[in-house]
């Protein structure tokens, strides 16, 4: 089931996407779903990003291939890193280059978007606590990365966290291919089987940290093959039996 949120006219809500129409959701999805009645072509609303985390969890180096090109060694526990709410845009919303950056990257990743509220979940039970999945992309202002030495400031500009288009909540997430491509150009082909930690462990490792909530996001790391965008271009990232984000790259002046 593909769950979005959507905006009509001057109304926000969720719904669930099928076979070309939205059928409006009353409240949110994460208990149970309650249908409004009311239906919507998708040329009809404006898609957002499908939930509002009260934060973004990031995880670095998850990936063995990713490591390697690194030249890192694999982590032996999760690198969890957080982005604010602020940087959340949705399908087809542009990324803003910001001014002070020289290398602005992409990251494709597998999105985990949390259902229930969890605090200290044992591994065994950490699938409970999963609503979905969804594309994510992990934008990184790489030079003010190396610059900085911790990440905050790479990682938080307004437009860093992609996400869409919508929330599968019927998939598993072994074994996904994840895409990324530049302009229609592949740059990134990777599996969630080159995971070094999986979504299930992600999720009980984040929550011996902090509690989290439903509607919060955990990026799940990025495959081999990460590189820069310029202004102009487009950038998707295609996950398997979730669907394609798409995003263009957009400028701003240094103090608009």
């Amino acid at each position: 089931m593909k769950i979005v949120r959507f905006k009509s006219e001057n109304h926000f809500s969720f719904g669930v996407a099928i076979s070309g129409q939205v059928k409006q959701l009353v409240g949110s999805p994460y208990k149970r779903l309650i249908y409004s009645g009311n239906v919507f072509a998708e040329n009809e609303i404006k898609l957002l990003a499908p939930c509002k985390p009260s934060k973004i969890v990031a995880i670095g180096l998850n990936y063995r291939l990713h490591a390697d090109e690194l030249e890192c060694n694999l982590p032996s526990h999760p690198l969890m890193f957080l982005k604010p709410p602020s940087s959340v845009i949705g399908h087809e919303e542009e990324i803003i280059h910001p001014a002070i950056s020289q290398q602005v990257d992409f990251e494709g990743e597998l999105g985990i978007v949390i259902g229930r509220k969890g605090h200290l979940v044992p591994v065994d039970e950490a699938g409970q606590y999963i609503f979905g999945y969804t594309c994510f992309n992990d934008i990184t202002a790489r030079d003010l990365q190396k610059i900085d030495g911790q990440w905050t400031r790479a990682k938080s500009f307004d437009t860093f966290a992609c996400i869409g288009p919508w929330i599968e909540t019927e998939l598993s997430p072994v074994a996904l291919k994840i895409e990324t491509f530049l302009n229609g150009e592949l740059k990134q082909c990777g599996n969630t089987a080159d995971m070094i930690f999986s979504p299930i462990e992600l999720v009980s490792a984040v929550s011996q940290v902090m509690t989290l909530e439903p509607g919060d996001v955990i990026a799940s790391g990025t495959p081999a093959g990460i590189g820069p965008m310029e202004i102009g271009d487009v950038v998707d990232v295609k996950i398997e039996g979730v669907g394609t984000l798409r995003n263009r790259v957009s400028a701003r002046h240094l103090f608009s």
